[in-house]
């Protein structure tokens, strides 16, 4: 397999300390593949949309065989900060309607809403207990100009999404337990929720399993190439024989597993740092006892929230590389910012700290849909940071795409569009560098002194 990341970021360090692995009992203990290995449907990958699209298939009485490099959840569907919530795309409004249309920006928010349904609809159906909290999410305004853009958005968000956003101005921050000398004030949004993300991946395992579907884990697959009508796998110590191939790896995919893959998208990292449990006295203190997910306004953002064990979750955008030095530098950055939003808390423990990956594409939407130049292949990928609602909405639709019925639920057509290659290749990552310096410029309270802001980027 070729990957354009260091081998640190695909093994077990980034994730050896993560409080949803220190959170869940011990995982089930997976089939290993061996031999020559026969099915109708090959799903490789066991994140949100492997699984989804594993368990609609075998609900359906088809034969499918589930194909995990490590174990089902080890991903980023087992590590990032558990927001399912609105997102998929990496545009704004104005860009999505430049780029494609009115009406294609309406499908779209309609089905991100529908994704997070989804994901609730699914926990209900299936008695996931996932510790979900928080009333929907909350944006903090990291600047007087973007609360004044938040005001502004109001009336847009309410026509777009058919919701009634709530503001929170700044006087109001302290009563609603949101205290933070950071923030301007707040724009809540009443949809999705908090989520334990393993918890609710491998609930989707279990689901699958019960199914039907043969989930094998240890599998990582080396080679896929046309086999006849169908596609052909080889992993190490096993072969497995398909005549639907549906790739669901995302940003922890390969350039040559299949080729199609090369270039289509873009690893980016994202990092977390969870404290102990904070005292009500503590919290107090800070004046922060909300338990709203909640996300600033920056490009670069930060994610947070207080979890049901009053830990504080507190994630941000990750280094450019994936050493260990990198890694340690943006932690070290992250807790700084930490301290800054949080000066109360600014000598609390932190217990944990992992980071993962998610996948960006060129277009800056997700896709699902055919793998063209060969059999009967589709993929879904590329959801830009929001895979817990958009990952789980992209596996129903590739279940359905695959079975030949109609969609269940609504296929947006910016989400078909075919997807373009990065420029330099496997060296596409180097690109990040200028651009995350462009995002943390605009990023910058110029009302503060500039000089004293942190990089967000090791």
């Amino acid at each position: 397999m070729q990957r354009i990341c260091g081998a640190r970021a695909y093994g077990p360090d980034p994730i050896k300390n993560s409080f949803w692995r220190a959170s869940v009992s011990e995982q089930p203990n997976w089939m290993r593949p061996e031999g020559a290995i026969t099915c109708d449907i090959a799903v490789v990958g066991g994140g949100y949309t492997g699984l989804t699209a594993a368990l609609d298939l075998a609900e359906a009485g088809a034969d499918v065989v589930l194909l995990e490099a490590e174990a089902p959840g080890w991903g980023a569907s087992g590590r990032n900060g558990g927001f399912c919530c609105l997102g998929g795309a990496k545009l704004s409004r104005k860009q999505f309607v430049r780029h494609h249309g009115e009406t294609a920006m309406r499908e779209f928010f309609a089905a991100e809403r529908d994704a997070v349904s989804l994901v609730a609809e699914t926990l209900d159906r299936l008695a996931i207990d996932a510790d979900c909290h928080s009333e929907g999410e909350t944006q903090l305004a990291h600047s007087a100009a973007e609360m004044a853009g938040l005001r502004a958005s109001v009336p847009v968000l309410r026509d777009l999404l058919g919701i009634e956003p709530r503001l929170t101005e700044p006087g109001d921050l302290a009563a609603e337990g949101l205290a933070s000398p950071e923030f301007h004030g707040a724009l809540t949004l009443p949809v999705g929720f908090a989520l334990n993300p393993l918890s609710y991946a491998l609930g989707l395992a279990s689901a699958a399993a019960a199914a039907g579907a043969r989930i094998f884990a240890s599998a990582p697959v080396q080679a896929i190439a046309p086999h006849g009508a169908g596609w052909r796998l080889r992993l190490n110590g096993a072969e497995v024989t398909a005549r639907v191939l549906v790739m669901a790896t995302n940003a922890y995919g390969a350039e040559d597993v299949p080729a199609w893959m090369a270039g289509r998208f873009m690893p980016v990292q994202s990092n977390i740092l969870v404290t102990r449990p904070l005292e009500p006295d503590e919290l107090a203190e800070q004046g922060w006892t909300s338990r709203q997910m909640c996300y600033d306004t920056r490009t670069l953002l930060h994610y947070f929230r207080l979890m049901p064990d009053n830990r504080m979750l507190f994630g941000q955008r990750g280094a450019i590389r994936t050493d260990a030095a990198a890694e340690a530098a943006i932690f070290a950055d992250g807790r700084r910012d930490f301290a800054r939003m949080f000066p109360s808390w600014q000598a609390v423990e932190m217990d944990y700290a992992w980071s993962g990956m998610v996948a960006i594409a060129r277009n800056r939407t997700p896709y699902v849909g055919p793998i063209p130049g060969g059999p009967t292949a589709f993929a879904g990928l590329a959801y830009h940071g929001n895979g817990v609602a958009m990952g789980s909405y992209a596996g129903g639709l590739l279940a359905d795409l695959v079975l030949g019925r109609p969609t269940r639920r609504p296929y947006p057509t910016v989400m078909r569009a075919p997807m373009g290659r990065f420029p330099l290749g496997r060296f596409r990552r180097a690109m990040l560098a200028p651009i995350y310096t462009m995002y943390q410029l605009g990023d910058v309270d110029w009302s503060k002194r500039p000089w004293s802001a942190r990089s967000g980027v090791a």
